[in-house]
């Protein structure tokens, strides 16, 4: 009879886990870690908040640490389990999560502010802090609302299609240049064959979206499913006639917004039209 695997009592929390890792291979090594900064090349206060689980990092970090300690893929298989755990969302949004990791298709529409899956890190944190949000909380969501970005990445990323209301491309940051970052990006998404970006200009009048922030998935098994949201509640919507009335309005809204290739123009103009950062 076989010998029964002993349990390992390390965390079942991919966050957490991730965390213990990083330790335990430094520590079985002996290393220190200003002995581990020198060695990878990253400062040592990155390699303490990695171990602390106060960042995850990013993946050129990962892989690198992943060569130096000859773990070919393991860390980096960790860290991915880690950006994609839908538990380090506030609890409201988990669900949500969940089901838009599995989406075999996404189509959103914003009203202020791009979707997560389109927000740099910048713009993320300066939207969150004015949510409330500091310290260690602050970094650790941001990193999971930049983390989500690549779902859209790769050769089999999911089609995305948004209708960004021109409100949020009027509406800056207080940093000039991250301003001017998030606004590049939504241009470089924008070239993206997966990626579809329509702008609702202002002067397209009232619609039937206006106040509401909506987001639709559709699911492996057909299903589609909606999620409506404001600065205080989401609300996640399966039922078919209320999920068709919101898709029906969807498409109007459409309708009146600008084509694809006409919007990035306009996100390009906008760009043009932002303020560089002071040289003093």
């Amino acid at each position: 009879m076989p010998q029964r695997l002993a349990v390992t009592g390390r965390s079942q929390e991919p966050r957490a886990r991730f965390a213990e890792e990083l330790r335990r291979l430094r520590t079985e090594r002996g290393l220190s870690l200003r002995d581990l900064a020198k060695a990878v090349g990253w400062d040592a206060s990155q390699f303490s908040k990695m171990e602390s689980g106060q960042t995850l990092g990013g993946p050129e970090i990962v892989q690198a640490l992943d060569q130096y300690y000859g773990t070919p893929g393991l860390l980096v298989t960790l860290w991915e389990l880690a950006v994609a755990d839908p538990t380090q969302f506030k609890e409201q949004y988990r669900r949500y999560m969940m089901l838009e990791a599995e989406a075999v298709s996404l189509w959103h529409y914003a009203v202020s502010a791009p979707p997560g899956l389109l927000q740099t890190p910048a713009y993320a944190r300066e939207v969150l802090a004015a949510g409330g949000l500091k310290g260690t909380q602050l970094d650790q969501q941001v990193e999971a609302r930049v983390g989500r970005r690549m779902l859209l990445e790769g050769e089999d990323a999911p089609p995305f299609r948004v209708i960004l209301s021109e409100a949020v491309l009027r509406t800056p940051l207080s940093d000039t240049q991250a301003w001017r970052e998030q606004l590049e990006y939504l241009a470089e998404a924008s070239e993206r064959p997966n990626i579809t970006i329509h702008v609702l200009l202002l002067s397209a009048g009232p619609h039937g979206l206006m106040n509401t922030a909506v987001k639709f998935l559709r699911l492996l098994d057909g299903r589609t499913v909606a999620y409506t949201e404001n600065d205080l509640r989401g609300e996640l919507i399966d039922g078919n006639s209320e999920v068709e009335h919101l898709q029906r309005t969807y498409d109007a809204v459409r309708d009146l917004a600008m084509y694809p290739a006409e919007s990035r123009k306009f996100i390009l103009r906008m760009l043009e039209e932002a303020p560089c950062e002071s040289s003093t």
